[in-house]
């Protein structure tokens, strides 16, 4: 039996229903932007998720993740601590500040494509290590030669080095 062809009503519904999401995503941005715009913090990250777990959480004793935003997306509610997604910026200043690890997750999308996670100070201190320790490599490569450049131009080729 050959697959059902689809009307035409279902292709013009589909089409308006991707419109309408792209519609949307571009509100949202916009309304990001302006949001974030009062408090002078940049946006470094494509997009990401936060979670804050109701159960190990001790957000009234301590509010410290609180008072840690930059951008205040963070807020004592009703008994909890809340999320206001448009305004975070994933930047792990609250899950720094949160004394109880795994409370808080993030994770957050760079504009190279690659994804990190993390829930605990000490993974937020390692990924900052690591983009400090890319950056450097990055900045050496581009000042001093490649190893076969400098064989070619320094080594003398009656001695014999590892090149």
């Amino acid at each position: 039996m050959p697959p059902k062809q689809p009307s035409i009503f279902d292709l013009m519904n589909e089409e308006s229903e991707s419109q309408q999401q792209v519609d949307e995503e571009a509100e949202r941005k916009q309304r990001r932007k302006e949001l974030l715009e009062p408090t002078g913090v940049k946006e470094l990250f494509k997009e990401g998720n936060i979670k804050i777990n109701k159960f190990t959480c001790v957000g009234g004793q301590c509010k410290l993740c609180i008072k840690a935003c930059p951008t205040n997306a963070l807020y004592w509610g009703t008994g909890e601590v809340g999320v206001i997604e448009d305004l975070c910026v994933y930047c792990g200043a609250c899950v720094l500040n949160c004394m109880v690890d795994d409370c808080i997750k993030v994770e957050r999308t760079r504009e190279d494509g690659k994804v990190e996670r993390f829930s605990k100070p000490k993974d937020v201190i390692m990924l900052g290590q690591k983009k400090g320790v890319e950056k450097r490599l990055q900045r050496v490569t581009s000042i001093l030669p490649d190893r076969e450049a400098y064989c070619k131009k320094y080594v003398d080729k009656d001695i014999d080095l590892q090149c």
